[in-house]
């Protein structure tokens, strides 16, 4: 059923306009489609994310979206050039912390936040 299926990440955000400045101008999504004035889609890898104007942005307290790379170090560094700021945790259980990095094991994981609050997060690619 659905296991066959492409799954599209979708992000409330108050200012559509806003979010689609830091969408694109600082993680550097490309816009495929959307609705004027009420969502954008974005490719991202071979997936796709949608961006939609809601009076709910911001709510989720856990991560929206997370996106693997390659080298978390340099993908940090890069988005901290274009303002960018890194959430810290230092409650996590069984992780450590090295500046915005956090450790649990293999995984390296680090989070930040959209202009409406909703929690991004970068991580590097598992191992094959």
């Amino acid at each position: 059923m659905l296991g066959d299926e492409n799954v599209k990440p979708m992000l409330p955000v108050k200012d559509l306009e806003v979010a689609t400045r830091f969408y694109e101008e600082k993680l550097g999504l490309r816009r495929v489609g959307g609705a004027p004035g009420a969502a954008v889609v974005y490719r991202s890898g071979g997936g796709e994310l949608c961006v939609y104007r809601s009076e709910f942005a911001g709510t989720n307290k856990g991560t929206a979206a997370l996106w693997d790379v390659s080298d978390v170090e340099g993908t940090v560094e890069e988005l901290k050039a274009k303002g960018v700021t890194f959430e810290r945790y230092d409650n996590l259980e069984a992780a450590t912390r090295t500046g915005d990095i956090h450790h649990v094991g293999d995984i390296k994981v680090a989070w930040f936040k959209d202009p409406d609050g909703n929690i991004l997060s970068i991580q590097n690619r598992p191992a094959k």
